[in-house]
This record gives C-alpha cells, sequence and structure tokens, in this order.
C-alpha cells in the first residue's frame, strides 16, 4: 500500500535534520522508481493518489500498523499529520476486519514500531509515548504478540536505528538505540560514516535501501542478504526513507 507524493512536500515536518529544498517533481519520480522495484520484488501494490494539502502523507507506514491478524491506526505525535489518519482509514478497513485505534492521550507513529515475527518493538521517541505503547499491547495480546519499549535518542523513529533483515538479525545504528535491547539477534551495525543506513524495507527475501549507503549495503551483500537500491534523496530531505513509504499486508 503506497501514496503518490504530495505537491506540498516541502512543506513537511521535521524534527532531527535541517530543511533543505524539496523538488516535488523529482520526489514524485523517485517515489515512482520505489513503487516499481517494489512490483518487481513481487509485491502488488495498492497505489493510492496524493494528498495536495497534506505534506507528508506519502509516509503512509506512519498512519497505520498492520499484522497479519488486524490493523492500528496510530495517532501521530505530529499534530500536523493526524489527518493522515483519516485519510487512509476507509481503504485499512477494506482489507481488515479487526481494527484498531491509537486514542489520547496516546500517540504513535508507524515508524516506531518494527515487527520481528510475534515480537513488537516500540519506541519511545519524540513521536511516540509510553500511553500509546501501553494500548498496542492491549490490542496485541489476545493475538499471542509481546511488544517491547525501546528507547531511542537523536533520531525521529525506531526503525531509523534499526530494522529487521530477517528474522533472526537485525541492522542497527548504536549511536541512536543500545545493542543490549536486542541482544536476541545477530546484530549488523551500519558503517560508521553512514548515519542513516540503518532503515532497510525487507520485501520476502530481499531488501531495498537507499542507494547512497554503499559501504552498508556492501556488509549487507558480504552476509549473504540480496540488496537492491533506489534513490530517495528527496525523501531523505523530509526525514523519510524505505520502510515509511510503503505498507506491507502481509
Amino acid at each position: 500500500l503506497c501514496r503518490a507524493v504530495s505537491p506540498a512536500i516541502a512543506d513537511c515536518e521535521l524534527s532531527f535534520i535541517g530543511r533543505e529544498p524539496i523538488d516535488a517533481a523529482k520526489a514524485q519520480r523517485q517515489h515512482a522508481n520505489y513503487v516499481a522495484l517494489l512490483r518487481q520484488l513481487g509485491a502488488e501494490v495498492i497505489a493510492l493518489p496524493s494528498e495536495p494539502d497534506l505534506p507528508d502523507s506519502v509516509f503512509v507506514e506512519d498512519t497505520v500498523l498492520m499484522f497479519d491478524d488486524l490493523a492500528v491506526l496510530t495517532r501521530p505525535g505530529a499534530l500536523s499529520r493526524r489527518p493522515e489518519v483519516a485519510a487512509i482509514q476507509q481503504t485499512v478497513r477494506q482489507v481488515r476486519e479487526i481494527v484498531h485505534e491509537i486514542q489520547a492521550p496516546g500517540t504513535l507513529d508507524g515508524g516506531d514500531v518494527l515487527r520481528i515475527g510475534k515480537q513488537v518493538y516500540v519506541g519511545r521517541s519524540a513521536r511516540s509515548n509510553q500511553a500509546a505503547i501501553d494500548q498496542l499491547a492491549d490490542f496485541l495480546r489476545p493475538f499471542g504478540y509481546q511488544v517491547h519499549a525501546v528507547v531511542t535518542r537523536g533520531c525521529l523513529h525506531l526503525k531509523s536505528a534499526v530494522t529487521a533483515l530477517d528474522d533472526e538479525t537485525v541492522l542497527l545504528q548504536p549511536r541512536w538505540v543500545d545493542r543490549g535491547q536486542f541482544a536476541d539477534y545477530r546484530i549488523i551495525e551500519v558503517d560508521d560514516t553512514e548515519e542513516h543506513a540503518a532503515n532497510v524495507l525487507r520485501v520476502g527475501d530481499d531488501l531495498l535501501m537507499p542507494d547512497n549507503f554503499p559501504r552498508t549495503r556492501q556488509r549487507l551483500l558480504d552476509a549473504g542478504y540480496r540488496v537492491g537500491t533506489v534513490d530517495v534523496s528527496e525523501l531523505q530531505k523530509a526525514e523519510g526513507a524505505v520502510t515509511c513509504c510503503s505498507l506491507l499486508l502481509a
């Protein structure tokens, strides 16, 4: 599930990076290439139209959590992003029978939620709080999921700092999250010179990552992974990456 880039993307929310000019037309072309790569990897893409009044709406992952049994509509930490949830909920209800919603005072961005099998790690970050983590744990407990709160530092979301390469391995940025919180997994660290390289999208047995982290990519290739790359430089200026531009339904 993807949404086209808003022509107003230059008005996006930013928390941990400085504002630079964003070429909306270039961002739209990059996103189209991203969607094409998802299709090449075997995904069937539901493509939603852009939302001109919602600058960050291309980052659909932040609005919904998809699980095998249910979906959870989030309540984003940035006030300007909350209308994005209303814009997507009808589509979500078409693909999941059980849909829960995070309620105030909880705030939760989907980029803070990392699922590895039945283990769900949630960043306590600038955008997500403990009240939302507690609600999520209540929603998921009947389905056998365990929810773990994870402290982050210096980054927007948990998945800025760590993503899963498979069910046994994570890619991690140790400056932004402590290794010990993922001690149950094999850990591959990003290259020291590629601060933002930990955000990698897993699609089946393939990985997709931005094309400007060649040293980290080589570490993954050396570990035996298949890794495709895509230019998302304009989306990165909006504090986005490859995981936040799609919702994987299965």
